[in-house]
């Protein structure tokens, strides 16, 4: 079992940055793939990015491509994600994700869940 909570969250102005942490409780964290996802008012829940156990593989959205960075460090049991050039349209309720295996890119490929944490970005 891994409990995972999620802080970082706020507001912030476009162009700004935010980074997300989630930490992870439980000794097998190490063997997880982590994954960020959002879900915006009226909107269904989106993949942002994955990064494998040992993070040596990342992926990402389109729309996040190069300006979000997940990385990893396993002796904290934490996960983040640096998001730079903050848009209006990445405001979301931002969600932190585990899953034994590879990496996944939907939501019902994970098993574990935080709270989640809200990312404002006003214009």
């Amino acid at each position: 079992q891994v409990q995972l909570v999620e802080s970082g969250g706020g507001l912030v102005q476009a162009g700004g940055s935010l980074r997300l942490s989630c930490a992870a409780s439980g000794r097998t964290f190490s063997t997880y793939a982590m994954g960020w996802f959002r879900q915006a008012p009226g909107k269904q829940r989106e993949f942002v990015a994955t990064i494998s156990w040992s993070g040596g593989t990342t992926k990402y959205a389109d729309s996040v491509q190069g300006r979000f960075t997940i990385s990893r460090d396993n002796a904290k049991n934490t996960v983040y994600l640096q998001m730079n050039r903050l848009k209006p349209e990445d405001t979301a309720f931002y969600y932190c994700a585990g899953r034994r295996g590879v990496i996944g890119y939907t939501a019902n490929e994970y098993d574990y869940w935080g709270q989640g944490t809200q990312v404002t970005v006003s214009s």
